[in-house]
Protein backbone atom coordinates (compact mmCIF):
# COMPACT_ATOMS: atom_id res chain seq x y z
CA UNK A 1 0.00 0.00 0.00
CA UNK A 2 2.85 1.97 0.96
CA UNK A 3 4.66 1.32 -2.23
CA UNK A 4 1.44 2.43 -4.45
CA UNK A 5 1.08 5.64 -2.61
CA UNK A 6 4.82 6.53 -3.38
CA UNK A 7 4.19 5.97 -6.91
CA UNK A 8 1.10 8.00 -7.11
CA UNK A 9 3.25 10.84 -5.29
CA UNK A 10 6.11 10.16 -7.50
CA UNK A 11 3.42 10.88 -10.83
CA UNK A 12 2.06 13.90 -9.32
CA UNK A 13 5.66 14.90 -9.21
CA UNK A 14 7.06 14.15 -12.25
CA UNK A 15 3.24 15.70 -13.88
CA UNK A 16 4.62 19.54 -11.81
CA UNK A 17 7.66 19.19 -13.26
CA UNK A 18 6.43 18.76 -16.58
CA UNK A 19 3.94 21.32 -16.31
CA UNK A 20 6.48 23.62 -15.20
CA UNK A 21 9.16 22.92 -17.63
CA UNK A 22 6.74 23.52 -20.49
CA UNK A 23 5.60 27.30 -18.93
CA UNK A 24 9.36 27.98 -18.85
CA UNK A 25 10.05 26.68 -22.31
CA UNK A 26 6.58 28.95 -23.57
CA UNK A 27 7.67 32.22 -21.64
CA UNK A 28 11.55 31.81 -22.63
CA UNK A 29 10.50 31.57 -26.19
CA UNK A 30 7.57 34.39 -25.80
CA UNK A 31 10.43 36.93 -24.39
CA UNK A 32 12.77 36.01 -26.62
CA UNK A 33 10.42 36.59 -29.69
CA UNK A 34 9.37 39.84 -27.88
CA UNK A 35 13.49 40.87 -28.56
CA UNK A 36 13.99 39.52 -31.96
CA UNK A 37 12.33 42.68 -34.14
CA UNK A 38 14.89 43.88 -36.62
CA UNK A 39 14.38 47.85 -37.87
CA UNK A 40 15.22 49.55 -41.11
CA UNK A 41 16.16 53.11 -40.23
CA UNK A 42 16.95 56.24 -42.10
CA UNK A 43 18.97 59.00 -40.62
CA UNK A 44 17.59 62.21 -40.03
CA UNK A 45 20.12 65.18 -41.57
CA UNK A 46 20.42 68.20 -42.98
CA UNK A 47 20.45 69.55 -46.12
CA UNK A 48 17.07 71.59 -48.68
CA UNK A 49 13.82 70.75 -48.75
CA UNK A 50 12.11 72.51 -51.92
CA UNK A 51 8.14 72.03 -52.06
CA UNK A 52 6.73 71.68 -55.67
CA UNK A 53 3.41 71.30 -57.08
CA UNK A 54 4.20 69.44 -60.49
CA UNK A 55 1.75 69.55 -63.66
CA UNK A 56 1.40 68.30 -67.05
CA UNK A 57 0.50 70.59 -70.15
CA UNK A 58 0.94 70.93 -73.87
CA UNK A 59 3.18 73.67 -75.65
CA UNK A 60 1.81 75.99 -78.63
CA UNK A 61 2.65 79.32 -80.19
CA UNK A 62 1.32 82.11 -78.62
CA UNK A 63 -0.59 83.24 -81.25
CA UNK A 64 -2.33 80.32 -84.10
CA UNK A 65 -4.19 81.46 -86.68
CA UNK A 66 -6.45 79.19 -88.19
CA UNK A 67 -6.85 79.88 -92.15
CA UNK A 68 -10.11 79.28 -94.06
CA UNK A 69 -11.77 79.84 -96.86
CA UNK A 70 -15.30 81.77 -97.63
CA UNK A 71 -16.03 80.39 -100.83
CA UNK A 72 -16.56 76.86 -101.65
CA UNK A 73 -14.57 75.43 -105.01
CA UNK A 74 -11.64 73.57 -106.09
CA UNK A 75 -8.18 74.18 -105.10
CA UNK A 76 -6.66 75.17 -108.28
CA UNK A 77 -2.50 75.99 -106.59
CA UNK A 78 -1.11 76.37 -103.28
CA UNK A 79 1.78 78.29 -102.91
CA UNK A 80 2.45 76.94 -98.89
CA UNK A 81 3.52 73.86 -97.55
CA UNK A 82 3.85 72.41 -93.80
CA UNK A 83 6.69 74.62 -92.15
CA UNK A 84 6.97 77.01 -94.96
CA UNK A 85 7.84 80.82 -94.02
CA UNK A 86 4.99 83.07 -94.83
CA UNK A 87 4.47 86.58 -94.66
CA UNK A 88 1.28 88.85 -94.35
CA UNK A 89 -0.42 89.27 -97.48
CA UNK A 90 1.07 86.55 -99.19
CA UNK A 91 -1.04 84.28 -101.57
CA UNK A 92 -0.84 80.21 -100.48
CA UNK A 93 -3.90 79.21 -102.09
CA UNK A 94 -5.83 79.63 -104.91
CA UNK A 95 -9.21 78.66 -105.41
CA UNK A 96 -10.43 77.73 -109.29
CA UNK A 97 -11.38 81.10 -109.93
CA UNK A 98 -13.30 80.64 -113.70
CA UNK A 99 -17.20 80.19 -111.61
CA UNK A 100 -16.56 83.50 -109.80
CA UNK A 101 -15.00 85.10 -113.08
CA UNK A 102 -18.27 84.84 -115.19
CA UNK A 103 -20.50 85.97 -112.00
CA UNK A 104 -18.64 89.17 -112.43
CA UNK A 105 -18.86 89.45 -115.91
CA UNK A 106 -22.68 88.63 -115.02
CA UNK A 107 -22.82 91.13 -112.47
CA UNK A 108 -21.39 93.78 -114.81
CA UNK A 109 -23.68 93.11 -117.65
CA UNK A 110 -26.61 93.56 -115.37
CA UNK A 111 -24.93 97.06 -114.07
CA UNK A 112 -25.46 98.24 -118.00
CA UNK A 113 -28.80 96.75 -118.45
CA UNK A 114 -29.94 98.42 -114.96
CA UNK A 115 -28.04 102.10 -116.17
CA UNK A 116 -29.77 101.56 -119.84
CA UNK A 117 -33.26 101.36 -117.92
CA UNK A 118 -32.36 104.51 -115.54
CA UNK A 119 -31.40 106.39 -119.10
CA UNK A 120 -34.60 105.01 -120.29
CA UNK A 121 -36.97 105.89 -117.28
CA UNK A 122 -35.54 109.93 -117.12
CA UNK A 123 -36.13 110.44 -120.72
CA UNK A 124 -39.86 108.83 -120.25
CA UNK A 125 -40.22 111.78 -116.90
CA UNK A 126 -38.51 114.59 -118.88
CA UNK A 127 -41.46 113.49 -121.39
CA UNK A 128 -44.15 112.79 -118.90
CA UNK A 129 -43.46 116.26 -117.26
CA UNK A 130 -43.39 118.49 -120.91
CA UNK A 131 -46.77 116.70 -121.41
CA UNK A 132 -48.40 117.99 -118.11
CA UNK A 133 -46.75 121.39 -118.88
CA UNK A 134 -49.08 121.65 -121.89
CA UNK A 135 -51.70 120.57 -120.26
CA UNK A 136 -51.86 122.76 -117.36
CA UNK A 137 -51.68 125.96 -120.07
CA UNK A 138 -54.61 124.76 -121.99
CA UNK A 139 -56.61 123.90 -118.95
CA UNK A 140 -55.63 127.31 -117.53
CA UNK A 141 -57.30 128.82 -121.27
CA UNK A 142 -60.33 126.58 -120.34
CA UNK A 143 -59.15 124.25 -123.44
CA UNK A 144 -59.06 121.21 -121.98
CA UNK A 145 -61.14 119.41 -119.42
CA UNK A 146 -60.36 118.97 -115.88
CA UNK A 147 -59.41 115.38 -116.42
CA UNK A 148 -57.16 115.94 -119.19
CA UNK A 149 -55.09 117.92 -116.53
CA UNK A 150 -55.03 114.94 -114.12
CA UNK A 151 -53.95 112.13 -116.29
CA UNK A 152 -51.67 114.39 -117.43
CA UNK A 153 -50.59 114.95 -113.65
CA UNK A 154 -50.50 111.20 -112.50
CA UNK A 155 -48.23 110.46 -115.94
CA UNK A 156 -46.10 112.71 -114.80
CA UNK A 157 -45.87 111.26 -111.37
CA UNK A 158 -45.08 107.84 -112.19
CA UNK A 159 -42.25 108.52 -115.13
CA UNK A 160 -40.97 110.19 -111.88
CA UNK A 161 -41.11 107.30 -109.73
CA UNK A 162 -40.35 104.98 -112.42
CA UNK A 163 -36.66 107.07 -112.59
CA UNK A 164 -36.44 106.68 -108.50
CA UNK A 165 -37.18 102.85 -108.99
CA UNK A 166 -34.67 102.54 -111.98
CA UNK A 167 -32.16 103.92 -109.54
CA UNK A 168 -32.73 101.44 -107.38
CA UNK A 169 -32.37 98.50 -109.54
CA UNK A 170 -28.73 100.46 -111.13
CA UNK A 171 -27.62 100.28 -106.94
CA UNK A 172 -28.44 96.92 -106.67
CA UNK A 173 -26.92 95.72 -109.98
CA UNK A 174 -23.60 97.67 -108.64
CA UNK A 175 -24.20 96.23 -105.50
CA UNK A 176 -24.31 92.40 -106.94
CA UNK A 177 -21.17 93.20 -108.99
CA UNK A 178 -19.19 94.36 -106.03
CA UNK A 179 -20.37 90.95 -104.14
CA UNK A 180 -18.94 89.14 -107.23
CA UNK A 181 -15.73 91.07 -107.35
CA UNK A 182 -15.34 90.01 -103.52
CA UNK A 183 -16.34 86.78 -104.12
CA UNK A 184 -13.61 86.02 -106.30
CA UNK A 185 -11.00 87.90 -104.64
CA UNK A 186 -11.81 85.64 -102.03
CA UNK A 187 -10.49 82.43 -104.47
CA UNK A 188 -6.87 84.44 -103.57
CA UNK A 189 -5.70 83.00 -99.97
CA UNK A 190 -3.71 84.87 -98.03
CA UNK A 191 -1.77 84.76 -94.84
CA UNK A 192 -2.93 87.25 -92.70
CA UNK A 193 -0.10 87.21 -90.40
CA UNK A 194 4.00 86.51 -90.78
CA UNK A 195 4.94 83.37 -89.40
CA UNK A 196 5.19 79.61 -89.90
CA UNK A 197 2.96 77.09 -91.13
CA UNK A 198 2.41 73.86 -89.25
CA UNK A 199 -0.51 72.44 -90.67
CA UNK A 200 -2.19 72.08 -93.95
CA UNK A 201 -5.22 70.25 -95.23
CA UNK A 202 -5.80 70.40 -98.59
CA UNK A 203 -4.23 68.84 -101.28
CA UNK A 204 -4.88 70.32 -104.81
CA UNK A 205 -7.57 69.30 -106.62
CA UNK A 206 -9.51 69.04 -103.55
CA UNK A 207 -12.99 70.92 -102.88
CA UNK A 208 -14.12 72.86 -100.19
CA UNK A 209 -17.00 73.73 -99.15
CA UNK A 210 -18.05 77.32 -97.30
CA UNK A 211 -21.89 76.87 -97.49
CA UNK A 212 -22.18 75.99 -93.45
CA UNK A 213 -18.84 76.35 -91.74
CA UNK A 214 -15.54 77.75 -93.03
CA UNK A 215 -13.12 74.75 -93.89
CA UNK A 216 -9.35 75.33 -91.91
CA UNK A 217 -7.04 74.81 -94.64
CA UNK A 218 -3.88 76.29 -93.06
CA UNK A 219 -3.04 76.72 -89.46
CA UNK A 220 -0.28 79.11 -88.87
CA UNK A 221 2.21 79.90 -86.02
CA UNK A 222 3.12 83.69 -85.50
CA UNK A 223 6.11 83.52 -83.99
CA UNK A 224 7.86 79.80 -82.70
CA UNK A 225 10.37 81.90 -81.01
CA UNK A 226 7.93 82.75 -78.55
CA UNK A 227 5.88 79.67 -76.95
CA UNK A 228 3.48 78.89 -73.94
CA UNK A 229 2.96 75.62 -71.91
CA UNK A 230 -0.97 75.57 -71.20
CA UNK A 231 -0.58 73.13 -68.03
CA UNK A 232 -3.50 71.56 -65.93
CA UNK A 233 -2.77 72.20 -62.37
CA UNK A 234 -5.33 70.60 -59.69
CA UNK A 235 -7.68 72.79 -57.62
CA UNK A 236 -5.94 71.60 -54.63
CA UNK A 237 -2.93 72.98 -55.56
CA UNK A 238 -3.68 76.01 -57.61
CA UNK A 239 -3.85 78.73 -54.43
CA UNK A 240 -0.13 78.14 -54.57
CA UNK A 241 0.48 79.44 -57.74
CA UNK A 242 1.16 83.32 -58.21
CA UNK A 243 1.75 85.50 -61.63
CA UNK A 244 5.21 86.14 -62.47
CA UNK A 245 6.26 82.98 -60.29
CA UNK A 246 9.07 80.76 -62.18
CA UNK A 247 8.35 77.69 -63.37
CA UNK A 248 10.67 74.76 -65.21
CA UNK A 249 9.61 71.73 -67.26
CA UNK A 250 10.71 69.08 -69.24
CA UNK A 251 9.83 67.33 -73.10
CA UNK A 252 10.24 63.83 -73.77
CA UNK A 253 12.00 64.91 -76.76
CA UNK A 254 15.12 66.01 -74.87
CA UNK A 255 15.90 63.96 -71.91
CA UNK A 256 17.73 65.39 -69.06
CA UNK A 257 17.02 69.25 -70.49
CA UNK A 258 15.25 71.47 -68.33
CA UNK A 259 13.80 74.56 -70.26
CA UNK A 260 12.87 77.70 -68.01
CA UNK A 261 9.09 79.61 -67.79
CA UNK A 262 7.73 82.16 -66.18
CA UNK A 263 3.67 81.83 -65.08
CA UNK A 264 1.99 85.03 -67.06
CA UNK A 265 -1.26 83.60 -65.54
CA UNK A 266 -3.35 80.80 -63.47
CA UNK A 267 -6.93 81.39 -65.88
CA UNK A 268 -9.95 81.03 -63.93
CA UNK A 269 -11.91 79.23 -65.87
CA UNK A 270 -12.42 75.26 -64.24
CA UNK A 271 -11.76 72.44 -66.65
CA UNK A 272 -13.79 69.40 -65.19
CA UNK A 273 -12.87 65.83 -66.59
CA UNK A 274 -13.88 62.88 -64.11
CA UNK A 275 -14.74 65.09 -61.98
CA UNK A 276 -11.75 66.03 -61.75
CA UNK A 277 -11.01 70.05 -61.63
CA UNK A 278 -8.08 71.72 -63.07
CA UNK A 279 -7.11 74.69 -63.86
CA UNK A 280 -4.81 76.22 -66.76
CA UNK A 281 -1.24 77.82 -65.30
CA UNK A 282 0.00 79.44 -68.52
CA UNK A 283 3.73 79.17 -68.94
CA UNK A 284 5.85 81.89 -70.99
CA UNK A 285 8.42 80.11 -72.69
CA UNK A 286 11.64 81.34 -74.85
CA UNK A 287 12.16 79.34 -77.90
CA UNK A 288 15.07 81.12 -80.20
CA UNK A 289 16.79 77.84 -80.90
CA UNK A 290 13.75 76.50 -82.47
CA UNK A 291 13.94 73.03 -80.12
CA UNK A 292 10.59 72.95 -78.56
CA UNK A 293 7.76 72.36 -81.17
CA UNK A 294 3.82 72.93 -81.28
CA UNK A 295 1.66 70.00 -79.75
CA UNK A 296 4.64 68.34 -76.95
CA UNK A 297 4.09 67.25 -73.91
CA UNK A 298 5.63 69.02 -70.80
CA UNK A 299 5.84 67.97 -67.56
CA UNK A 300 6.08 71.26 -65.30
CA UNK A 301 7.29 71.94 -61.99
CA UNK A 302 6.57 74.96 -59.77
CA UNK A 303 8.42 75.98 -56.99
CA UNK A 304 6.24 77.58 -53.92
CA UNK A 305 8.99 76.69 -51.07
CA UNK A 306 12.22 76.36 -50.43
CA UNK A 307 14.10 75.69 -47.16
CA UNK A 308 17.82 75.53 -47.25
CA UNK A 309 19.96 73.81 -44.31
CA UNK A 310 17.33 72.73 -42.03
CA UNK A 311 16.85 69.66 -40.67
CA UNK A 312 14.74 67.20 -42.78
CA UNK A 313 13.05 63.76 -41.51
CA UNK A 314 12.53 60.50 -44.12
CA UNK A 315 9.08 60.72 -45.00
CA UNK A 316 8.57 56.71 -44.63
CA UNK A 317 10.07 57.56 -40.88
CA UNK A 318 6.53 59.37 -40.85
CA UNK A 319 4.76 56.39 -41.89
CA UNK A 320 5.78 54.50 -39.37
CA UNK A 321 3.58 52.52 -37.02
CA UNK A 322 4.83 50.46 -34.96
CA UNK A 323 3.52 47.11 -34.99
CA UNK A 324 2.00 44.47 -32.55
CA UNK A 325 5.03 43.48 -29.91
CA UNK A 326 7.36 45.53 -30.69
CA UNK A 327 8.74 47.71 -27.17
CA UNK A 328 6.85 50.51 -26.68
CA UNK A 329 8.30 52.21 -23.25
CA UNK A 330 6.12 55.29 -22.30
CA UNK A 331 5.64 57.87 -24.61
CA UNK A 332 6.67 61.42 -22.83
CA UNK A 333 5.34 65.04 -24.84
CA UNK A 334 8.78 65.19 -25.90
CA UNK A 335 9.80 68.61 -27.00
CA UNK A 336 6.69 70.44 -24.76
CA UNK A 337 4.57 70.09 -28.23
CA UNK A 338 1.26 71.82 -26.34
CA UNK A 339 -1.80 71.58 -29.00
CA UNK A 340 -1.97 74.75 -30.48
CA UNK A 341 -5.65 76.05 -30.20
CA UNK A 342 -7.37 72.50 -29.39
CA UNK A 343 -6.60 71.25 -33.00
CA UNK A 344 -3.97 68.55 -33.31
CA UNK A 345 -3.03 66.73 -36.63
CA UNK A 346 -3.60 63.02 -37.00
CA UNK A 347 -0.55 61.67 -35.64
CA UNK A 348 1.88 60.09 -37.55
CA UNK A 349 0.15 61.23 -41.35
CA UNK A 350 2.67 62.18 -43.48
CA UNK A 351 2.71 65.24 -45.48
CA UNK A 352 1.11 64.98 -48.94
CA UNK A 353 3.78 63.79 -51.25
CA UNK A 354 1.60 63.85 -55.02
CA UNK A 355 -0.77 61.52 -54.45
CA UNK A 356 -3.20 63.64 -56.36
CA UNK A 357 -2.96 65.13 -59.86
CA UNK A 358 -1.00 67.95 -60.08
CA UNK A 359 1.82 67.33 -58.18
CA UNK A 360 2.84 66.90 -54.06
CA UNK A 361 1.46 69.03 -51.72
CA UNK A 362 2.51 69.73 -48.30
CA UNK A 363 1.82 70.61 -44.62
CA UNK A 364 3.77 73.26 -43.06
CA UNK A 365 2.99 76.53 -41.42
CA UNK A 366 5.22 78.45 -43.64
CA UNK A 367 4.65 80.82 -46.67
CA UNK A 368 3.62 78.86 -49.54
CA UNK A 369 2.43 76.30 -46.99
CA UNK A 370 -0.80 75.22 -45.03
CA UNK A 371 -2.01 77.52 -42.18
CA UNK A 372 -0.77 75.05 -39.51
CA UNK A 373 2.07 72.47 -39.25
CA UNK A 374 1.31 68.47 -38.60
CA UNK A 375 2.45 66.66 -35.86
CA UNK A 376 4.09 63.43 -35.80
CA UNK A 377 5.23 60.75 -33.82
CA UNK A 378 8.58 59.63 -34.94
CA UNK A 379 10.42 56.46 -33.63
CA UNK A 380 14.42 56.65 -33.18
CA UNK A 381 16.57 54.24 -31.64
CA UNK A 382 18.35 55.19 -29.07
CA UNK A 383 21.09 52.81 -27.19
CA UNK A 384 19.78 49.62 -29.22
CA UNK A 385 15.79 50.83 -28.03
CA UNK A 386 12.77 52.29 -30.07
CA UNK A 387 12.01 55.47 -28.47
CA UNK A 388 9.20 57.84 -29.82
CA UNK A 389 9.63 61.64 -29.87
CA UNK A 390 6.98 64.54 -31.01
CA UNK A 391 7.64 66.60 -33.92
CA UNK A 392 6.03 69.61 -35.71
CA UNK A 393 6.83 69.68 -39.21
CA UNK A 394 7.33 72.15 -41.99
CA UNK A 395 6.86 71.86 -45.62
CA UNK A 396 8.00 68.67 -47.56
CA UNK A 397 9.25 67.78 -51.21
CA UNK A 398 7.84 64.50 -51.11
CA UNK A 399 10.62 62.60 -49.91
CA UNK A 400 12.21 64.67 -46.84
CA UNK A 401 9.77 67.06 -44.37
CA UNK A 402 11.31 70.30 -42.86
CA UNK A 403 11.71 69.58 -38.67
CA UNK A 404 10.47 72.50 -37.25
CA UNK A 405 10.10 71.19 -33.49
CA UNK A 406 11.21 68.08 -31.69
CA UNK A 407 14.13 66.59 -30.02
CA UNK A 408 15.55 65.40 -33.26
CA UNK A 409 18.77 66.17 -34.80
CA UNK A 410 20.95 65.26 -37.64
CA UNK A 411 22.01 61.87 -36.88
CA UNK A 412 19.67 60.39 -34.79
CA UNK A 413 18.56 57.01 -36.60
CA UNK A 414 14.74 57.30 -37.48
CA UNK A 415 12.74 53.51 -37.40
CA UNK A 416 11.35 53.44 -40.93
CA UNK A 417 9.97 49.51 -40.67
CA UNK A 418 10.23 46.95 -37.94
CA UNK A 419 10.07 43.01 -38.90
CA UNK A 420 9.76 40.19 -36.70
CA UNK A 421 7.33 37.60 -35.04
CA UNK A 422 6.35 39.72 -32.15
CA UNK A 423 3.62 38.23 -29.34
CA UNK A 424 0.62 36.74 -31.65
CA UNK A 425 -2.43 38.40 -31.35
CA UNK A 426 -3.94 35.08 -30.17
CA UNK A 427 -1.43 34.34 -27.76
CA UNK A 428 -2.79 33.47 -24.62
CA UNK A 429 -1.54 35.89 -21.84
CA UNK A 430 -0.45 36.10 -17.58
CA UNK A 431 0.57 32.13 -17.61
CA UNK A 432 1.45 28.71 -19.62
CA UNK A 433 -0.61 27.27 -22.52
CA UNK A 434 -3.31 24.82 -21.59
CA UNK A 435 -1.98 21.02 -21.90
CA UNK A 436 -5.72 19.82 -21.64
Amino acid sequence: MNRTRFRALAYWILAVLAVGGAAAVWRYRLAKSEGSFKYEIAPVERGRVVARVTATGTLSALVTVQVGSQVSGTIASLSADFNSKVRKGQVIALIDPRLFEAAVEQARANVVAAQGNLVKAQAQAADALRQLGRTRELADRKLVAQADLDTAQANADAAVASVTAAEGALAQAQAALSQAALSLAYTRIVSPTDGVVISRNVDVGQTVAASLQAPTLFVIAEDLAKMQVDTSVAEADVGRLTDGMPASFTVDAYPGQVFQGTVRQVRNAAQTVQNVVTYDAVIDVQNADLKLKPGMTATATFVYAQRDDVVRVPNSALRFRPPPGMPRPQEPNVGGLAPRGGAVADEGTPPATGDRPGGPGIAADAPGGLADAVRHTVWVLRNGQPQPVRIRTGISDGSFTELLEGELAPGDQAITDATGSGRSSGAPRGGPPRLF
